[in-house]
This record gives structure tokens, sequence and C-alpha cells, in this order.
């Protein structure tokens, strides 16, 4: 029987020991910097911040479209709220901006499926390119934030 404090040290399994790997590879994020997918991701949210309270401000019969202000005032405040933790670099505003991208990504290619037109299908295709390049691109960018936390508890 192995000692118990060896146990502990060995990785369980080669995909444990490249987790590990890919870990000790991790660099935290400088005190100031932000990774261009990170940029983009905030941009992407201020951007739809401004559009959804434009929308919402500017279309006369908003619940004959299924909306309404409050909800409109509501998602615009969920965006900001959301641009400003991806600014401030918290691991967990850009998880949830995550979420935010499979949900966008899963809903277009549901839309892709009943595509009529082909600049309607290619919209599609790319709006699934560019959240699918986010979203990976976000991965990296969420193991440095979360790395330097880890380096910096105590």
């Amino acid at each position: 029987m192995a000692d118990d404090g060896q146990a502990a040290d060995q990785p369980r399994s080669r995909g444990a020991a490249a987790d590990e790997q890919a870990r000790a590879t991790l660099v935290p994020l400088a005190p100031d910097e932000r990774p261009l997918p990170l940029l983009v991701a905030i941009g992407v949210c201020a951007v739809l911040a401004v559009a959804v309270l434009v929308g919402g401000l500017s279309i006369h019969d908003l619940a004959k479209h299924g909306g309404s202000l409050p909800g409109a005032i509501f998602l615009t405040a969920v965006l900001v709220a959301l641009a400003l933790g991806m600014y401030r670099r918290r691991y967990v505003a850009v998880l949830a901006f995550e979420a935010l991208l499979t949900f966008q990504i899963i809903v277009t290619s549901l839309a892709l499926v009943v595509a009529e037109t082909l600049l309607a299908a290619g919209v599609c295709l790319l709006a699934i390119g560019l959240g699918g390049w986010l979203f990976w691109k976000l991965v990296r960018v969420m193991g440095r934030i979360q790395a330097g936390e880890r380096r910096s508890d105590p």
C-alpha cells in the first residue's frame, strides 16, 4: 500500500497531469492588463447595452413586438454591469458573459436550421463563428484571471 502523502502528490491520470501542466503555464494578468479578447467582449457588451436601450426607447408599441421598456432597461443594466465587471477583470463577469455567448450560439444555430435565404444562413454562420471565437479566446483569459486570484490568496 502506498503512503498517503505520496499518493496525494501524484496525479491520478494523464488528464490530471495535463491539467496541472496547463495551469502551471498560465501567467496571471498584469495589474492593468486587458487582453484583446477581453476588450472585444467589453465592447460587444457596451454596444449591446446601447442598442437595447435605444431600441427600447425608440419602438413605440414595444409590447406588440414582445418587449417592454422596463425589460429593456433591466437588460441594459445587466449588460452594463457585465461590461464593468469584465473591465475590472472579475472572473464571474467573464463567466456570465460566456454563458450569454453560449446562449447566442445555440439560438443562432437553431436560426440557421430555419434560414430561408443564403444571406440569412451566412449571417447565422458569421455570428456562430465570431461568437465561438470569442468564447474560445475568453476561456484562456478566465484561466489567467483565476491564476492571479489563486496566487494572491494567502
